[in-house]
This record gives C-alpha cells, sequence and structure tokens, in this order.
C-alpha cells in the first residue's frame, strides 16, 4: 500500500511550485539576477559537484538541519539546469521528474509488478540485469569509457574493476595485486619525464585500489576517514604547541605528531 501523504503531499508540491518559480524569476530577462542569467549547464557543474559533497558531508555529521539545507542547494541545482533548458526549450523539470519516476517503477518489478524478491541481493541483481536490458547496446568498453568521464576517479576505478572482474578478468591471489603495485611502483620512481611520472602515479594507484576492492573497503570514505584523523592529530598539536608550528624543527614537529596520536 502506498503511503498516504495528505496535507504533506500539497504542500511539498507547494513548496517546490514556489522554487520553480523563484528560480524563473532569477533567469528573467526582465528584472532577474545578472548572475543567475549569465550561467550555462556548463558553468554550474562544479556546483553541483560542490553541493553534492556538501550534502554528504552533512548527512555524515547527522545535523539534520545542515542536511535540510544542503538538500534545498542540492535541489535548486536540478531546478536550475532544468529551467536553462526548458529556455532552450529542450526539455523542462516536467520531463526531469517523469523519466526518473518511469525509470523507478521499470527497475522495480516486485514493487510496482508481479515480481517475487527474496532479499536486497535479489533486488540488485534485477536492477542490474533490467539496467543492461535497457543499454544492451552498449559495450563492455563503451561503459568502462563511460565511467572515466562521468565519476569521481577514485569511484570510476572500482567500477571499471568491478565490472571486469566480473567478466573473469581479476586477479587469482592478493600476492598478485601487491606484486603488481611494486612493480608499477619501481617505474614510477625510474621515470623522469613529468607528464609520465604522472601516469605511472595514476598506474601505481590503480594498482592499490584493486587491494580495496578484494577487501570490499570504499577508498573515498577510508580516505576521508584518513583526512579527518590527520586534522585532529594535527589540532592537538596545536594545542600543545608553545610557539607557532612554523617556528618548529622537523624532529620537533615529529615529536608533537608522535604526542598527539598516543592521545
Amino acid at each position: 500500500m502506498a503511503h498516504n501523504w495528505g496535507m504533506d503531499l500539497e504542500g511539498c508540491l507547494a513548496a517546490l511550485a514556489e522554487l520553480i518559480r523563484v528560480v524563473a524569476q532569477l533567469r528573467s530577462p526582465e528584472g532577474g539576477c545578472p548572475w543567475d542569467l549569465a550561467q550555462t549547464p556548463e558553468s554550474l557543474t562544479p556546483y553541483i559537484i560542490e553541493e553534492a559533497y556538501e550534502t554528504v558531508d552533512a548527512i555524515r555529521s547527522g545535523d539534520t538541519a545542515a542536511i535540510a539545507e544542503e538538500l534545498g542547494d542540492l535541489l535548486l541545482q536540478v531546478v536550475l539546469q532544468a529551467q536553462i533548458f526548458s529556455e532552450r526549450q529542450q526539455f523542462s523539470l516536467k520531463e526531469v521528474a517523469q523519466g526518473i519516476s518511469a525509470k523507478l517503477v521499470r527497475r522495480h518489478p516486485h514493487v510496482f509488478g508481479n515480481l517475487a524478491v527474496g532479499g536486497v541481493e535479489e533486488v540488485r541483481a534485477n536492477w542490474e540485469t533490467i539496467k543492461e536490458r535497457e543499454k544492451q547496446a552498449e559495450t563492455l568498453s563503451e561503459k568502462l569509457q563511460r565511467y572515466g568521464r562521468s565519476l569521481p576517479p577514485l569511484l570510476a576505478t572500482m567500477k571499471i574493476s568491478e565490472k571486469v572482474a566480473g567478466i573473469g578478468f581479476d586477479w587469482q591471489e592478493e600476492t598478485e595485486i601487491w606484486a603488481k603495485f611494486a612493480e608499477e611502483r619501481q617505474e614510477f620512481l625510474q621515470e623522469t619525464d613529468p607528464l609520465c611520472r604522472e601516469a605511472e602515479f595514476g598506474d601505481m594507484l590503480f594498482s592499490l585500489l584493486q587491494i580495496a576492492r578484494w577487501h570490499n573497503i570504499d577508498p573515498s570514505r577510508a580516505l576521508s576517514t584518513t583526512n579527518a584523523k590527520f586534522a585532529y592529530r594535527f589540532a592537538l598539536m596545536e594545542q600543545q604547541a608553545d610557539r607557532p608550528l612554523s617556528k618548529y624543527t622537523i624532529t620537533e614537529l615529529e615529536a608533537l605528531w608522535q604526542l598527539a596520536k598516543q592521545q
């Protein structure tokens, strides 16, 4: 049975309609905002990425007020993009909403159809099967290229690795991955050309991320945790210092770091 939102649904629709009206006014040639009028879908793409990351950070913080605010900022990017394309008479927010609704219904036959499923993993498998059927004209290499273009690099590496591992192109033992990493590291150390060294570093990082995949580790989350830990320890160093850290020697800084680690 569908959830009965009652007046909540009416309130949501009214609030969304108001947001659409506000964005349309910002983009109006008569009395609109010069900054908003100057924007294009391309110029706004950095804000989509920025707002998405800020939303994730708010969710991790557990601060509901911050989550609501950041979700609003993210929603603004969707409405603003749709407004621009509507002005170009290509599509509107209506087509965006209709498209995602149809996709959700299509990929959830166990909810909107008669398909029976046994659990989360079967739902995931059905989703991928339906998705593959919808994109059946896309070759695996085209899919890998799309991941590389559209996803953040760490996520793209994990998706690419998972897809090729799915057809059997994978390591047999974890020790083989470490050997490959050592090989790539040696090539990086031997390279002197800056551009080639950058490429070798990418190869080294790609091979290291295979370890994360083998252990079901989210590398982005792992790195975010390390970043937060580093910043926290550095704050402890500043608290313990009796003068600016720039006035300390490297030996003294290392001593402060070790003390912060112990705490």
